[in-house]
């Protein structure tokens, strides 16, 4: 199947290099956040540290994003107040919305959820007092949620995270990765985790352009209670519905976590009450104090105006213990050159 797939992603880029007719532009610049892999490389942190780093530096900036696996229809905004908002919208870009404090558009067209979130500002433009928020364009920007493979929008700066476990990994579907390294190529930056860079940087530089840049990533990991007044206890079980849940695995055990057990369930999965049965089983098997799990698992358990989830499904698993959750912040080590090289692409 490997070969196969190799082939069809050859065919796909031959046909970006001769359809660029079919690519569209947006009026504003467009930063695309993407990743060599399908999922993992820890994407959803970059574009809030990005959003948040930009609109502390006068930018105006929203969120593009595919919302996969969501139940909405067409392009649409999130609003973080209607029900069931993480199944209409996807779990992403639900975190997203929270966590950076941005517009966020979905779609499965980029482009229409690009053009959407400029009608709206425009609109919206026409009541602002502010001139400068209105006549300033290089402060503005679209950040492209997992972009790097979604050639029909027109980019203005493609931005690629790559991780260690890249390089060992193998193309889909043996693999996690979309494309080959050589695909680094088309990046104008390639982010790197703080921690990696040292060990990846050499690699990395002989496989991008030499007029891209290179960007450092420091992670932090982060603990917040949904129930209980205290973490989830000296042993909780951990589980997720995640592309790589062995980093999630890794990061508990390098915060100090001792796990009673580990449950991964597909990524993107929406718990029913039989998922959460199978984690009070194995909970109460391996003698854990409660749960620990993921932000983006988090957004499933606790939407809005649906009492059999936040009833039924929380006070389950609560009957263990408390449910603690986990969320990585992203932060730049350079802040200040990423502004600046982001000025001087976006002009």
């Amino acid at each position: 199947m490997v070969p196969i797939y190799a082939a069809a992603i050859a065919a796909r880029e031959w046909k970006r290099r001769n359809d660029m007719m079919l690519v569209r532009r947006l009026q504003w610049p467009v930063i695309s956040v993407g990743s060599l892999s399908a999922g993992g490389a820890g994407k959803t942190p970059v574009v809030i540290a990005l959003a948040t780093l930009l609109r502390e530096h006068g930018w105006q900036v929203d969120v593009l994003s595919r919302g996969y696996g969501r139940k909405g229809r067409g392009v649409e905004r999130v609003d973080l107040n209607v029900v069931d908002a993480a199944a209409r919208f996807g779990d992403e870009p639900v975190v997203i919305a929270q966590r950076a404090g941005v517009a966020v558009w979905v779609g499965a067209e980029r482009f229409a959820a690009g053009a959407a979130a400029e009608d709206y500002a425009a609109s919206a433009g026409e009541a602002d007092s502010s001139a400068a928020l209105r006549n300033d364009r290089q402060k503005r920007a679209h950040l492209l949620d997992d972009g790097f493979q979604h050639w029909r929008l027109a980019r203005t700066v493609d931005a690629v995270l790559v991780t260690a476990e890249d390089f060992e990994d193998a193309l889909l579907p043996a693999g996690n990765r979309r494309e080959g390294l050589a695909a680094l190529r088309r990046a104008d930056v390639v982010v790197l985790r703080e921690v990696e860079r040292e060990r990846v940087e050499a690699r990395v530089r002989g496989l991008m352009n030499p007029d891209a840049a290179l960007w450092s990533v420091r992670r932090e990991t982060r603990f917040a209670e949904l129930t209980g007044v205290q973490r989830a206890g000296a042993r909780p079980l951990a589980f997720c519905a995640i592309a790589r849940p062995e980093d999630f695995w890794a990061t508990l055990e390098e915060a100090g976590c001792e796990l009673a057990g580990k449950a991964a369930f597909r990524d993107h999965r929406r718990y029913a009450m039989a998922n959460i049965e199978r984690l009070v089983a194995m909970a109460k098997e391996c003698g854990a104090t409660g749960f620990i799990t993921t932000e983006k698992d988090a957004v499933k358990l606790t939407e809005p105006d649906r009492e059999w989830l936040q009833g039924q499904l929380m006070e389950r698993l609560s009957s263990v213990g408390p449910v603690c959750v986990v969320g990585l912040k992203a932060r730049f080590v350079d802040e200040e050159d990423v502004v600046r090289e982001l000025e001087a692409r976006c002009q």
